[in-house]
C-alpha cells in the first residue's frame, strides 16, 4: 500500500479506524427526524400530503447519519514500521494530519472500558512521547493494536 508522505523504506503495517459506534450521533439524526416525521401523520391520518413532510424529515436524517458515517470513514489511523499517522475527517474540505515517530513513543498502554466495552471490542490507546500524549478512544480490538504497537516500538528504538 502507497501513501502521500511514505518515506523511503517505510512499509504500511496496519490501518485501522474508531469503532463503528462512533457513529451515533448520525443514527440519533435518523431516529429523531425520521421517527419525529411520523407524529403529523399519526395525529391527521387524513392528510396524505404529511406523507411528504415524513420523507423530508427521513431524507435529511438519512443526510446526518451520511455525513457522520463520512467522516467516520475517511477518518484513520495509519502504522508503519516507522511512524503512526492519524489523519482525521473534520468536515467535507477539511482534514487535519498528525504524524507521530515511532522512536519518540516512550510508553503505550490501553484500556477497555467496563463489561461493554470487552463485549464489543473496543478500548482506548494511549502513547506516551516527550512532547505530549495521544489518546485514540473507541478502538476495535486494542489488545491486537497494542502489541502490533509495542512490537514495532521496540524494533524502531533499536
Amino acid at each position: 500500500m502507497k501513501f502521500d508522505g511514505q518515506r523511503e523504506g517505510e512499509k504500511v503495517e496496519l490501518v485501522f479506524r474508531r469503532h463503528i459506534l462512533t457513529t451515533w450521533r448520525g443514527w440519533i439524526w435518523l431516529l429523531v427526524l425520521g421517527g419525529g416525521g411520523i407524529v403529523p401523520m399519526l395525529l391527521w391520518p387524513d392528510n396524505q400530503q404529511l406523507f411528504f413532510v415524513w420523507l423530508g424529515c427521513l431524507g435529511v436524517g438519512l443526510l446526518g447519519l451520511g455525513y457522520v458515517y463520512m467522516l467516520w470513514h475517511f477518518s484513520y489511523y495509519l502504522l508503519t514500521n516507522q511512524h503512526i499517522r492519524q489523519v482525521q475527517q473534520r468536515g467535507l474540505f477539511r482534514k487535519s494530519v498528525v504524524d507521530l515517530g515511532l522512536d519518540k513513543v516512550q510508553s503505550i498502554s490501553y484500556e477497555v472500558p467496563g463489561i461493554f466495552g470487552g463485549m464489543l471490542g473496543y478500548g482506548t490507546l494511549l502513547l506516551q512521547t516527550q512532547v505530549g500524549n495521544m489518546k485514540i478512544s473507541m478502538v476495535q480490538g486494542p489488545e491486537k493494536t497494542y502489541n502490533i504497537l509495542q512490537d514495532l516500538t521496540d524494533r524502531a528504538a533499536e
